[in-house]
């Protein structure tokens, strides 16, 4: 428990910085330069989601070694669009009615509005994003065999075992390692 206490304190961490950059980068391309939000919303949304892929990798979930990175990247990216879509529809409807071509006389509502749903978009994105990650990327077998070792666990380790194998994430992954193109990092 203590280990997901931290891996979620370090995936707000990333969180936090993911967002201030998309947070900003919205503000800016909606209030200085007037440009519609959903299509600011998207932008700003895959510049942060570059460096929450790059921090999330190297500070919150550990590498599976029965998965090839390029699986690993295809997860993040699946998980990210469908995040993306999410995001950009709950930003849609929080300026639903708007006239967008008549907003110069609106902007105020229309930035409060935008930044409400970017807020509720966040918090519905994180949780998908955490969920998702946490159960196709995360090295969760080495975490529950050390758990095992110091006997936080209540499975044998035959039963640990048999539960690993038969899990959709490692099954996915050993298919990675298998279709790997030859040459590939795994």
């Amino acid at each position: 428990m203590r280990k997901l206490i931290e891996q979620l304190m370090k995936f707000g961490i990333v969180g936090v910085i993911a967002f201030i950059i998309d947070w900003g980068i919205l503000n800016i391309l909606v209030g200085a330069f007037h440009m519609h939000n959903v299509l600011a919303a998207t932008i700003s949304f895959i510049i942060s989601l570059i460096f929450n892929y790059v921090a999330s990798m190297k500070m919150v979930f550990k590498h599976r070694e029965d998965m090839a990175r390029w699986m690993e990247i295809v997860i993040f990216v699946v998980g990210a669009v469908i995040g993306l879509f999410m995001n950009d529809a709950i930003i849609w409807i929080s300026t639903y009615g708007m006239n967008h071509d008549a907003y110069v006389s609106q902007s105020a509502e229309y930035l409060i509005r935008t930044n409400v749903g970017k807020l509720i978009a966040t918090a519905v994105v994180m949780v998908w994003n955490f969920v998702t990650r946490k159960w196709l990327l995360d090295d969760t077998h080495t975490n529950a065999t050390n758990r095992l070792k110091k006997k936080e666990n209540r499975l044998s380790p035959e039963e640990l075992e048999a539960k690993w194998e038969n899990s959709f994430s490692h099954k996915l992954g050993v298919w990675s390692l298998e279709h790997t193109p030859k040459g590939w990092p795994k």
